[in-house]
């Protein structure tokens, strides 16, 4: 069966090629030489922050069975991680609006790095400290960066459209080739050159800091709403009452939870589905595969986002409905492929179908993340850019808590079925947003806050 993953490989490979190579002058948009050395430099700086959290997670795991710790004591140190960026990690990321974008991220490769120290350690304690740690930096990463990024591509004068290209390229390159990349790096350190698996820790950490000092020294400052001296009290109610007046961003945030959610599930769920009689499959080469399609999806996004004549909040719909058949694969193939009950042995056939499956899945993870960020540049408004985007995560980490809680609880099955309606919930969702998406906003965030004085003279908080 070596032979069917070299297959899937190669055949990922060539298409992205393909793709890359072939893109004519209506596939490119055409730019400034300003902007260019803008993008670069953050493509850059995005790229090293993703080497530094790439670099962890295959080994993260791993390294906590090394120190003696129990699947019990595992899963608890993981829902500390999601608990910290749901509960933490929220106020944390809502603090860059006020107290600026650039120090947001600066703070985030600090805790990020200070993560990877306690690493070190084998206390509970210790590594308990650094999954909130992890945390509050992966709050920050989903939020700060782009929230930088949006203000400061508009600041500088640049054209919208522009802006999907620096997405759709930080997705190729940041979870795409750094990702394999950084799968890669982190074997050599660990089984060739026999450095343990802290090592990958080590590495993430000073690609945390070459990155550091690059914010540090060419990032410019910018801010939300930095007119007013609001507590961060406030600050969530009125990011709250944006979400609640604005049925787009409602819609939005309903959609980015349930696909992350499901996204996040996955990850935790394709390798005993893959080997539920304990078959031997090549994990790295494996994730390197999903990462591949992943990268194929952005490129493909890339294509699509530079259509003008075609809408983002139209062909997410497809993609949507992709997805959730990719993830009913498991249903379909346990009723149509009668188990197999042999122990050990290559991965079966089933396993293989599911395989395909799962990259197209992966294919379509790949076209959300630069399509749900431009959806964010469109309708989040900038005030309260970070506030809100964290205010997004916090079903979505209560979710996957839930679910780690749960998941020796229920079949895989029922699992990959409540991804799969998940993701079909998010499809109409998005239809609904493709619908209502040229209506004006009823409200901006000024007539927001002059809406609230009027209600309250006193200008009571």
């Amino acid at each position: 069966m070596e032979i069917f993953y070299y297959m899937v490989f190669g055949c990922l490979a060539a298409v992205v090629a393909i793709l890359e190579l072939s893109k004519s002058s209506k596939d490119r948009i055409n730019t400034s030489p300003l902007f260019n050395a803008f993008k670069n430099n953050y493509l850059v700086v995005y790229s090293l922050m993703m080497a530094g959290d790439w670099l962890q997670g295959p080994y993260v795991y791993y390294l906590y069975t090394t120190y003696g710790y129990g699947k019990g004591e595992i899963g608890q140190l993981f829902i500390a991680g999601f608990g910290s960026s749901m509960l933490f990690g929220t106020i944390v990321g809502s603090l860059a609006d006020k107290q600026g974008r650039k120090r947001a991220c600066l703070t985030y490769c600090i805790t990020y790095i200070l993560s990877c120290i306690t690493k070190h350690s084998p206390q509970y304690k210790v590594l308990m400290l650094g999954r909130v740690l992890g945390g509050i930096a992966t709050s920050l990463l989903f939020s700060a960066f782009e929230s930088w990024l949006v203000a400061e591509h508009f600041k500088r004068g640049f054209d919208q459209q522009w802006l999907s290209l620096t997405f759709s390229k930080a997705i190729f390159l940041g979870n795409g080739l750094v990702a394999i990349l950084s799968g890669l790096f982190g074997n050599y350190l660990v089984d060739t050159l026999n450095l343990g698996p802290v090592s990958p820790f080590d590495a993430a950490s000073c690609f945390l800091t070459i990155g550091m000092v690059i914010i540090f020294l060419t990032w410019t400052e910018n801010y939300g709403d930095a007119t007013e001296n609001k507590d961060l009290l406030t600050q969530f109610k009125n990011a709250a009452a944006a979400i609640a007046s604005d049925e787009k961003i409602a819609l939005l945030g309903a959609i980015q939870s349930l696909f992350e959610g499901s996204m996040y599930t996955f990850v935790f769920l394709w390798t005993p589905a893959l080997s539920p009689n304990d078959e031997e499959i090549p994990h790295g080469f494996i994730f390197a595969t999903f990462m591949l399609a992943s990268m194929l999806g952005s490129s493909f996004a890339s294509r699509l986002m530079t259509r003008n004549s075609l809408k983002v909040e139209v062909y997410m719909q497809v993609v949507f409905i992709i997805a959730s058949a990719s993830l009913l694969l498991p249903i379909v193939t346990s009723f149509l492929i009668p188990p197999s009950t042999v122990k050990g042995g290559g991965i079966s056939f089933a396993g293989c179908i599911l395989l395909l499956g799962f990259a197209a899945f992966e294919a379509c993870v790949g076209i959300f993340w630069p399509s749900i960020m431009k959806m964010r540049s469109q309708y989040i408004p900038e005030e309260a850019r970070s506030t809100i985007m964290n205010f997004f995560r916090i079903p979505l980490n209560i979710f996957v808590c839930i679910v780690l809680y749960n998941v020796g609880a229920f079949p895989i099955t029922v699992m990959f079925g409540m991804c799969s309606i998940f993701l079909f919930v998010a499809s109409i969702l998005q239809r609904r947003l493709a619908v209502i998406s040229d209506k004006p906003r009823i409200e901006n965030w000024t007539a927001l806050r002059e809406r609230d004085s009027e209600a309250d003279p006193l200008n009571v908080p």
